[in-house]
């Protein structure tokens, strides 16, 4: 491995760890790279230059020994994994921090449910609750306060949109309103991104940390969601035991602020406890992506027994639509997950797979969805999900000409994942088009 991969992959290390902003890394770089210029010139070479410069960096000791934990079988372990354990992540300021913003969260949805009509709750859901996921990693990534007026700027231009427009306030009927809703979450969840990467939003490092986190991130809510509904439903058990009818506390109380609050406490697990989800991720990765693979090709059989893409159940295709969605997220976590100086082994041609069944049932789909619209014409649900698939069909066709290239040895594993980085902003402006555009097109119904 050569000088800068190891500094790559020393950085990038580095820039994980919650209290380390950007600007810091980039200092604590410039410094090493003296260091190792030193060393150099006093006769070591470049591996032995690095190893000593970070044994050097002082207060980064137990990093360094984190570090060798998880590159054990390298000179780390031997060089710098010390006899002493690190302490614990993550200071009592920041539990009790994390801890506020996760009460905030769960006592504006009470207030909310409590004094605002349902249909209003409603619409709001996306600046409800994570604009305080979004203030808490602003905090322990101390952005500077003119990024943060953007992005509260940002989310509140969001929510004037879904309360000033003239939607039907069910979601019984029109498309428009939850079509706007779910993708003004989309749009709330990248301003998250930009306080997640400290501002640094143009980094195509930090991109792909904030891909890695929203990973682990749906991991703990998960995990979160388990305990909390097992917890929940032993409650209610009690609760029916004694006679008594759980529905007002458990379901007006509980859940909603438990969900809330549990937005802003699974950031804090992915922030404290990333040595055990990153050594979790590859694991949820390779065992996924097999799996995934065979769904696509049912899927490939579902449709091809048919035979008739015009008359395509319109259920089937929205659910494909959303396996779809969720396939793109397995394949970005998988990338992100993916050690980038790993040599290239039968996991990558397992990814190449899925990949290519992915695209060819995207293809699939959208030639189905253009027939549909040809034949019965437009609508909003339609022309949304339409565009989603191109902007999907877009990043597969290049991911998969890159990732043959990586396992053909004429690209770089850099290359690939730089290529999803770059398209994110792609994904974030068809969300602001369908929240802007979609509604007074289609007459807000």
């Amino acid at each position: 491995m050569g000088l800068e991969e190891q500094i790559a992959e020393w950085r990038g290390f580095v820039g994980r760890r919650p209290a380390i902003a950007a600007e810091d890394v980039d200092e604590m770089e410039a410094h090493l790279r003296d260091q190792v210029a030193d060393l150099g010139r006093a006769g070591l070479s470049d591996d032995e230059a690095f190893l000593v410069s970070v044994k050097r960096m002082g207060s980064l000791d137990a990093l360094s020994r984190e570090f060798a934990r998880e590159h054990s079988e390298r000179l780390w372990k031997q060089l710098v994994l010390g006899g002493s354990d690190a302490g614990p992540k993550g200071s009592r300021r920041d539990i009790v921090v994390m801890l506020g913003f996760a009460v905030a969260a769960a006592v504006v949805v009470r207030l909310a449910l409590a004094l605002l009509p349902d249909a209003w709750v409603l619409r709001n859901v996306p600046v409800l609750v994570l604009p305080f996921l979004g203030g808490y990693l602003a905090w322990i990534r101390r952005i500077s306060r003119s990024v943060l007026l953007v992005l509260i700027g940002a989310v509140a231009a969001v929510a004037l949109l879904l309360d000033l427009y003239p939607f039907d306030d069910a979601f019984d009927g029109g498309m428009t309103l939850p079509l706007a809703v779910a993708h003004a979450v989309v749009l709330v969840w990248f301003a998250v991104g930009v306080a997640y990467a400290g501002g640094a939003w143009c980094s195509d490092r930090r991109r792909m940390d904030f891909v890695r986190f929203t990973g682990e991130w749906v991991v703990y809510m998960a995990l979160l969601a388990l305990g909390g509904g097992a917890l929940v439903g032993l409650a209610a058990a009690m609760f029916n035991a004694i006679g008594t009818d759980p529905e007002t506390v458990l379901g007006e109380w509980v859940l909603p602020m438990g969900a809330a609050g549990a937005t802003v406490v699974a950031a804090w697990l992915v922030e404290a406890k990333q040595s055990v989800i990153e050594n979790m991720a590859p694991v949820l990765t390779r065992v996924f992506s097999p799996l995934t693979v065979l769904l696509l090709l049912a899927v490939l059989g579902a449709f091809v027994a048919d035979g008739r893409l015009v008359h395509a159940d319109r259920t089937l295709l929205i659910v494909t639509a959303l396996v779809l969605v969720l396939v793109l997220g397995l394949w970005l976590f998988a990338v992100s997950a993916r050690e980038p100086t790993a040599p290239v082994g039968l996991f990558d041609w397992i990814l190449l797979v899925l990949l290519v069944c992915t695209l060819a049932v995207d293809a699939v789909v959208l030639a189905a969805m253009l027939s549909r619209i040809t034949e019965f014409g437009a609508s909003a649900n339609k022309v949304t999900a339409l565009g989603l698939n191109i902007v999907m069909l877009g990043n597969l066709i290049w991911s998969t000409r890159l990732a043959v290239g990586f396992l053909r040895g004429t690209r770089t594993f850099a290359e690939l994942e730089r290529w999803q980085t770059d398209y994110l902003p792609v994904y974030a402006a068809w969300a602001a088009f369908v929240v802007v555009a979609i509604p007074p097109i289609f007459g807000f119904a």
